[in-house]
């Protein structure tokens, strides 16, 4: 018994739960040709939002096609560590239970992460499984799994050895939320409104003063020298000068140096080498003293006096008041400069003087800019993001691949003594002790004399060899399963991480294997609302996925995201689209009912039947044709978009009404078994797209055994169709369009059967004359020579057709409204001839217009002629 409706819910549960049982999902290596991509790891402890739902369909899509057309398709799916999210998670969860991480020893701290890492760290991939996503789940990895962790670290020592990774005291980007260092890549530059503070710094001995200019305040107990261009003449007198710093009265020592820009501000520079990158440069041409004024949460510090332990911000405020009162302040002004930020706490970063590993990109960098803008062994699209990856791989600095965090793998260094230089670098500390031994010529070191280094490394650092580390392949290059499904086929990610992941991931391809690590990268674009905001929670604009595949089910979810969803273009969501997307369910359920409902018989098959067949043969042919040139391009929203036309317009809205049998007659069976063959190549296009219900009704229409199932069907062949039969349905499908119009605008029945006669100017084939005449319910169709008089006429082309006037027509009316369209027509005529006769709009007008304008113009011609004839017929 089939339902009378597609009820989504009922079905998606009960079909995967199929696929499950029956192990379609998982791949092995075996003869066939693979198909490998590998999930962007979800952060373990993140939900599903709409940026996942869309990269996540688009990659079910792409491995969905690959299983029906026969390749050993393998989707490995899994999630990222994401040390600084989940140990900010970590924390506030142990703080709101009165817990301080500090109290904690480091293996107590990853007691408490693991925990909640396995409480929390599943819901994403159990979300993905409720949107349909056929990932192999038997080869789930997680980032922090011992065989990825070892991978990690091997790569760590590798790099080391090869003299890639060292150890720099330099001037790093603080998150002082996160207490942690970042990488360049990992701050966000914002453009926010400040204020510019000129400040007064007495010189000593003296009642003069210089003017300097900031906008930190707070930083002046971090002042060691001020700093003026020696050829700038207002402040020659100063050499040899201290000045002294409000509040704290600290003397500093007056530099000269040409880095100064004389014609900024006052051309006094305060310098503070602890917190500027550029002070630091000065520092150290001047050996000037250096002191860091903050704690790692930003919190000042004993240099701050009595605002030590206040928040830098509200320091800020209260020092401002003080230098205020004791007459510091010249003035101040309001002032746009880029403040950076966290990519990840959104916390203002702070430049700090740290000791942090590097790893050296000068030469690591240089394959992977080669293999997507020389040789284009991997092809990024749009191609467009050329020009992105070209800016951030030539512009490339060392990465900062440490972070003061305990959630993700240990560096593995380990010192021995005292100074900072006292270390080896080993894979465990049994090694790394035998090394120590050897480098100190000790032999009486024992593992308790070693301490490692307390830092972990980037989460980026341990993504960027997930395609390689899923399959094994850093621990053991030779192993079966990455020998076949290495290198990877397709990445479906999204720009932002560009160069966070991607290029990395590149980069240590060819560190590690020499071969890219996959072919083809699809950038996604955002998902934005109808306003073209950034979904997000807190403007409150971001849809729960979850309740959208509730509403609407997880097919109409899928149609609605990829209709809209062209590569690296923002997709602007409109919940409609997901109606969209479940009617267009609703609409193939029916017309699936709609075939399982006719009475079949061994009766002949009529002529207009076995001519819709050839033609819809021939469409499916066209059809295919276009969807596997786009999903070449991965145009997939093209791709979808010409498979909804063949459905809802060539197949519901053509093919079955050609077919169909008259009321209470029986269909043929040859007819039918082709209904049901075309029914199922459809279902097979739709499939990777609509997986629940093409399933649905694929085990509906025959019983199947599990080797028979939709989800490993063989997708439909591609072959020559003839594109002339094609042309010639056009031609048809506008004489039945006009026939129809009549019927409408004169309110004659469609079960009233009319006489069609044509004048053939065309010489239009006459093969789906057996369908104009089913789907017009004409009586006869007859081929003249001359005009017929008393007729209502249209035409198609140049093609005259001729409807006889039955009696219940009122003449008088029809001529009267035939007159007025007449003039209406011939004044629109005039219209564009006017253009058209007008040198100047012909002469500066584009091509196109100036085509369009033509068309306009022949269509109006033909237009009038044949009202004109029709006003002959009736007078």
């Amino acid at each position: 018994m089939i339902p009378s409706q597609f009820n989504a819910a009922a079905v998606e549960k009960k079909w995967y739960d199929y696929w499950m049982k029956n192990n379609y999902f998982h791949s092995k290596p075996d003869h066939r040709k693979p198909y490998t991509i590998t999930i962007p790891p979800p952060n373990v402890t993140g939900v599903l939002h709409m940026g996942h739902m869309l990269n996540n369909t688009i990659q079910d899509v792409l491995i969905r096609r690959a299983r029906l057309k026969g390749f050993n398709a393998c989707w490995v799916p899994g999630t990222d560590h994401a040390s600084i999210a989940t140990e900010a998670k970590v924390v506030a969860k142990l703080k709101s239970e009165g817990i301080n991480k500090n109290d904690l020893t480091r293996e107590e701290f990853l007691k408490h992460a693991w925990d909640w890492t396995h409480k929390y760290g599943g819901t994403i991939l159990e979300q993905l499984k409720q949107l349909g996503c056929s990932c192999d789940w038997e080869r789930t990895k997680f980032t922090m799994d011992p065989d990825m962790s070892a991978s990690v670290i091997k790569s760590f020592v590798d790099l080391y050895n090869k003299g890639y990774i060292y150890r720099g005291y330099r001037m790093v980007n603080w998150d002082p939320e996160a207490k942690t260092t970042l990488s360049d890549e990992e701050v966000i530059y914002e453009e926010r409104q400040g204020t510019l503070y000129h400040l007064r710094y007495a010189i000593e001995g003296s009642n003069e003063f210089v003017t300097i200019a900031t906008t930190r305040p707070e930083t002046i107990f971090g002042d060691t020298a001020i700093c003026i261009h020696p050829e700038d003449e207002r402040y020659t007198h100063l050499q040899g000068k201290k000045a002294i710093i409000p509040i704290s009265n600290r003397v500093i020592p007056i530099i000269f140096d040409e880095y100064v820009d004389r014609e900024f501000g006052t051309g006094c520079l305060k310098v503070t080498p602890a917190h500027d990158v550029n002070d630091k440069v000065l520092g150290e041409k001047h050996h000037l003293e250096i002191i860091d004024i903050f704690n790692e949460d930003a919190t000042l510090n004993s240099f701050g006096l009595h605002y030590e332990g206040k928040d830098r911000f509200v320091a800020r405020e209260e020092i401002v008041v003080e230098l205020g009162q004791l007459g510091s302040i010249v003035k101040t002004e309001t002032h746009m400069n880029k403040v950076g930020t966290s990519e990840r706490t959104k916390a203002v970063i702070e430049p700090r003087l740290s000791d942090q590993w590097f790893l050296s990109m000068e030469e690591l960098v240089k394959p992977a800019i080669k293999a997507v803008l020389e040789t284009e062994e991997i092809k990024l699209y749009p191609s467009r993001f050329n020009n992105t990856y070209r800016h951030w791989l030539e512009n490339i600095r060392d990465w900062n691949i440490s972070r003061q965090l305990w959630w993700g793998q240990q560096i593995p260094a380990y010192y021995y003594g005292d100074d900072k230089e006292d270390f080896v670098v080993a894979e465990n500390i049994e090694t790394a002790l035998e090394l120590a031994r050897a480098k100190t010529n000790n032999p009486q070191l024992e593992i308790h004399n070693l301490k490692q280094d307390p830092d972990a490394l980037d989460t980026w650092f341990s993504s960027w060899l997930w395609p390689m580390a899923v399959f094994g392949g850093v621990l053991d290059p030779e192993n079966e399963d990455f020998k076949y499904y290495y290198p990877t086929n397709d990445l479906v990610t999204g720009p932002d991480i560009l160069f966070f992941w991607v290029a990395r991931m590149i980069i240590a391809g060819y560190e590690y294997t020499g071969k890219k690590p996959f072919t083809n990268v699809y950038l996604t674009g955002l998902v934005r609302d109808k306003q073209r905001r950034k979904m997000s929670k807190s403007l409150g604009n971001s849809p729960e996925p979850l309740e959208l595949i509730e509403k609407f089910g997880a097919d109409g979810v899928r149609v609605g995201l990829l209709l809209s969803a062209s590569a690296g273009n923002d997709i602007l969501f409109d919940e409609e689209l997901c109606n969209n997307g479940k009617a267009f369910a609703n609409k193939i359920w029916n017309a699936f009912r709609l075939i399982k409902g006719w009475e079949v018989a061994d009766v002949a098959q009529p002529e207009s039947s076995k001519v819709a067949i050839e033609w819809y043969e021939a469409k499916l042919q066209q059809t295919l044709a276009v969807i596997d040139d786009c999903f070449d391009k991965y145009r997939l929203s093209d791709a979808l978009m010409a498979i909804y036309k063949l459905v809802w317009d060539d197949f519901c809205s053509w093919f079955l009404e050609m077919i169909k049998p008259g009321y209470q007659q029986p269909i043929d069976r040859a007819t039918f078994d082709k209904a049901i063959a075309m029914l199922e190549a459809n279902l097979k296009l739709l499939h990777p797209f609509m997986p629940f219900l093409t399933e649905e009704i694929w085990q509906h229409i025959a019983e199947r055994t599990p080797e028979q199932a939709l989800i490993i069907a063989e997708y439909p062949k591609a072959s020559a169709y003839d594109e002339k039969l094609i042309a010639d349905f056009d031609f048809a499908a506008e004489v039945i369009a006009g026939v129809r119009t009549i019927r409408k605008d004169k309110n004659i029945a469609m079960k009233e059967a009319i006489n069609l006669k044509v004048i053939n100017h065309e010489k239009a084939s006459v093969y789906f004359d057996s369908v104009i005449l089913k789907l017009g319910n004409i009586s006869s169709l007859e081929y003249v020579t001359d005009t017929v008089d008393g007729a209502l006429t249209y035409r198609v082309k140049s093609n005259e057709y001729f409807i006889p006037v039955s009696g219940n027509i009122d003449v008088a009316a029809e001529i009267a409204k035939l007159t007025e369209e007449l003039k209406y027509t011939q004044g629109f005529l005039r219209s564009v001839q006017g253009k058209l006769s007008n040198e100047k709009f012909v002469a500066g007008a584009p091509p196109q217009v100036i085509e369009n304008e033509r068309k306009k113009e022949a269509d109006a011609l033909a237009k009038i002629a044949t009202i004109e004839q029709s006003l002959a017929s009736l007078q």
